[in-house]
């Protein structure tokens, strides 16, 4: 008994179902095994697991979709795979205007390689967008800014890319004082306030093997004697976590104006900027 088009039509869709489901459940257990894996053992730090988890994910994501759209083209189309092999696969790949998917996993490739970036990082992308990396995709980056806004940039559209968390940040905090105050008395309150500092923010510290810290807070002296404002400038500078970096930075100006505040010091500009190192 010969099957109807129907018959075969049903047949084909329910054979479709089945595939979906078994690539459904196998990306869902790639997936799951690698957040597992990643969770139980601590040979990688937690924001490498995550960012190789996010990688992982988005190329079983990409695997499973495509293969799936080639599976479903060559049940309705004769010789589907003859057609591939005639016409080449990058033919293929152009003729559809992939070029910029194509550049957009390639930089995510590189940003991954050569590990300018993890899943948690602060970043600055091309002067224009600030945020915390949610996810690291091969043909995206996903920033969640301080607005609580979410950020979808393409790799390839990512030219400059400025990280606030590799390893370590210094903070610097530079104020101008008054012609008429007294330098040396200045320079010495500059130097208990960061005594304070390196006391109250001793956690965190950059360490060095020998768990001293590695750049304490301390007065870099006098950077300039600016004739512009008839001030002095000073410049407090240390070395923190990376990922203390803002909390510190917000503990650092609040000792530093309390102490000035609190010596009656007379300042005429102040002047904040950070330097990453």
């Amino acid at each position: 008994m010969e099957m109807t088009i129907t018959d075969i039509f049903k047949s084909k869709v329910v054979e479709i179902i089945i595939v979906a489901l078994v690539l459904y459940a196998g990306v869902f257990l790639i997936n799951r095994f690698v957040q597992v894996l990643f969770k139980r053992t601590d040979f990688l730090e937690e924001r490498k697991g995550k960012t190789i988890e996010s990688l992982v994910r988005s190329i079983t994501q990409y695997t499973a979709t495509i293969g799936f759209i080639f599976y479903v083209i060559s049940l309705f189309v004769h010789d589907f795979g003859r057609i591939l092999a005639g016409a080449g696969v990058a033919g293929i790949v152009i003729g559809f205007g992939a070029q910029s998917l194509i550049k957009d996993i390639l930089a995510g490739v590189f940003l991954i390689y050569e590990r300018q970036l993890h899943k948690g990082d602060y970043v600055t992308i091309n002067n224009l967008f600030n945020g915390t990396v949610e996810e690291i995709g091969l043909r995206s980056l996903q920033i969640r800014e301080f607005s609580g806004k979410l950020l979808t940039i393409s790799n390839g559209e990512v030219r400059q890319l400025q990280n606030y968390n590799i390893d370590f940040m210094r903070i610097t905090e530079s104020v101008v004082i008054s012609y008429k105050e007294d330098p040396e008395r200045v320079y010495a309150i500059l130097e208990k306030a960061c005594d304070m500092l390196n006391d109250e923010l001793r956690d965190s510290l950059k360490r060095d093997e020998f768990l001293n810290a590695a750049e304490p807070f301390q007065v870099h002296g006098i950077m300039s004697l600016n004739k512009l404002t008839r001030g002095i400038e000073f410049t407090v500078k240390g070395m923190v976590q990376d990922k203390e970096y803002f909390s510190a930075s917000l503990a650092v100006r609040r000792v530093l104006a309390r102490e000035l505040y609190n010596n009656n010091v007379q300042l005429l500009e102040e002047m904040y900027y950070t330097e990453k190192s």
